[in-house]
């Protein structure tokens, strides 16, 4: 390192006011040894703001400055063919191109004569204006309109993050449907039951000597209850017959944590948050993790705004998949309760009636009523049962989503 190279690093914030003799001479010599910037280790390191920088850099080259700004509406046909690689070396971007065809483009070194050939080479003659911008300032500018990999980019981030809403927002559709599907199943019990209690009356009416002689109405109410029973039984069945369709318990939560994997590659926070008690279920654990990422940043620059505002939709879309999981799981654990009270229905009425009428014709019937209830009742325990430990885990969960919040 030459006395001459931190000379000529210092030069452009040579009017920046230190706050003590040497600071500038000692960022200098860091930046020729770390080869980073001079004027990112003045911003992160000794505090002097943006405005300041540009302002200086202003005065040396004596040109307009220019913030980098992701609402810019750069005109494509600026960016075909242009290299990230290149741009980034020569330090420079296009980022106006007025009705006039004058350009204004965004450069590092707006004196510098090679730059400022590479960019007549490109775009050919025309009126350029050279604006000088801070050189992190041109790396976002490349980063974000020539799309680069994903986690170093701003534009592309956001094209990615609305994918993984819009795969979040698929899924819970299918969530929406599952419960639908299994709120019919359970309209389709009630009917059951109501076909049930009709079809004991009608047995009742059958065996009881006060109506004896009008078989006519103990048949007609048992009419009623078949095709009670014959309406709902088609619904029953398609949800019985289905085990995976609506899925497992376990699908579902395992489902609901793949389209949460987006945190791994756009939410990299190195400190996020308190370590906290595993919890005993997988889906709580997702819960705890949101809150971790349920953050308020200040994003540097300021106008990367909107793409913190994207992470941040993507934790609340992420918070809406738990909960709609969370809902479809209840929603099977009402069905299989409904299974179990049609079942405990069926063996109740077929208990009554053998303890009442005593055994004869329509014992069997009786018999087949609690056979059924029976298998009712053992198919709503594996529907409710898995949903137990989920019950125990989730007042903590739901508190972990919604005051998960912290400020970094």
């Amino acid at each position: 390192m030459t006395k001459v190279e931190t000379d000529t690093l210092m030069q452009p914030f040579a009017g920046i006011a230190m706050s003590r003799p040497g600071l500038l001479a000692e960022a200098a010599q860091a930046a020729v040894l770390r080869g980073v910037p001079l004027a990112r280790i003045l911003h992160a390191e000794y505090g002097v703001p943006r405005e300041v920088l540009l302002a200086a850099l202003s005065d040396y080259y004596q040109c307009a400055a220019i913030e980098y700004d992701e609402r810019l509406p750069i005109p494509p046909e600026l960016l075909t063919g242009l290299q990230g690689s290149k741009l980034a070396q020569s330090g420079w971007f296009p980022v106006i191109k007025d009705a006039d065809g004058a350009m204004v483009i965004a450069a590092r070194d707006p004196s510098d004569a090679a730059m400022r050939a590479e960019v007549e080479g490109i775009f050919g003659p025309a009126r350029y204006e050279f604006r000088v911008a801070l050189p992190d300032e041109i790396s976002w500018f490349i980063q974000d309109f020539l799309h680069d990999k994903v986690g170093l980019l701003i534009g592309t981030e956001r094209t990615g993050l609305a994918f993984w809403r819009n795969t979040m927002a698929q899924w819970r559709t299918r969530l929406d449907c599952y419960r639908t599907d299994l709120a019919r199943a359970r309209t389709a019990l009630a009917f059951a039951r109501t076909g049930l209690g009709l079809g004991a009356i009608s047995r009742t009416l059958l065996d009881s000597r006060r109506f004896a002689g009008h078989p006519s109405l103990a048949y007609l109410v048992l009419a009623i209850g078949l095709l009670l029973l014959i309406g709902a039984l088609p619904a029953y069945l398609r949800v019985r017959r289905s085990r995976m369709t609506p899925p497992r318990h376990q699908t579902l939560v395992e489902v609901t944590a793949a389209t949460l994997s987006f945190l791994e590659n756009y939410q990299n926070l190195e400190h996020a948050g308190m370590e906290k008690k595993t919890k005993e279920t997988m889906l709580a654990r997702l819960g705890d993790l949101l809150g971790n990422y349920c953050t308020i940043l200040y994003p540097v620059p300021a106008s990367r705004e909107r793409t913190h505002l994207a992470r941040e939709r993507n934790v609340l879309a992420a918070q809406r998949t738990i909960a709609s999981c969370y809902r479809t799981i209840y929603s099977r654990a009402r069905t299989g309760l409904a299974f179990i009270r049609t079942g405990v229905s069926f063996v109740s009425i077929g208990i009554g009636l053998i303890g009442y009428f005593g055994p004869g014709f329509n014992t069997l019937f009786d018999g087949m009523l609690i056979v059924a209830g029976l298998l009712m009742i053992i198919d709503g325990g594996l529907w409710y049962l898995p949903v137990r430990k989920e019950q125990a885990e989730l007042p903590r969960t739901r508190s972990a989503i919604l005051a998960g919040g912290k400020t970094g």
